[in-house]
């Protein structure tokens, strides 16, 4: 499978999915920090990451596959949201919660 199979594959098969500098735990980046603790806030609990530092065949593949060119970069049932400024301005208008709850 080539990488843009498996994000594919990733983002259809997870309800939500964070691809980021790091891991939640672990965060490489300020702004993969700053959106794994926005989703949490949000109640987020069955968030699938991919740590993007491990596989640069997905850090390129993920860039190409939304046409973003930033890290980290959020998906909601498949739909591409966007990077860390977007995940933020969408939780303090209220818009990031809603969406997480459909």
């Amino acid at each position: 499978m080539d990488a843009q199979e498996t994000i594919k594959q990733q983002v259809t098969s997870n309800p939500v999915v964070l691809y980021m500098k790091g891991t939640p735990e672990f965060p490489q980046c300020g702004f993969s920090a700053n959106a794994v603790k926005i989703l949490s806030l949000c109640g987020v609990d069955n968030l699938f990451t991919v740590d993007v530092l491990t596989n640069p065949e997905i850090r390129q593949g993920i860039k190409e596959y939304s046409n973003w060119p930033t890290i980290p970069q959020l998906y909601i049932n498949g739909e591409f949201i966007g990077g860390s400024d977007i995940i933020t301005e969408m939780n303090q208008s209220g818009e990031l919660p809603k969406l997480l709850q459909k």
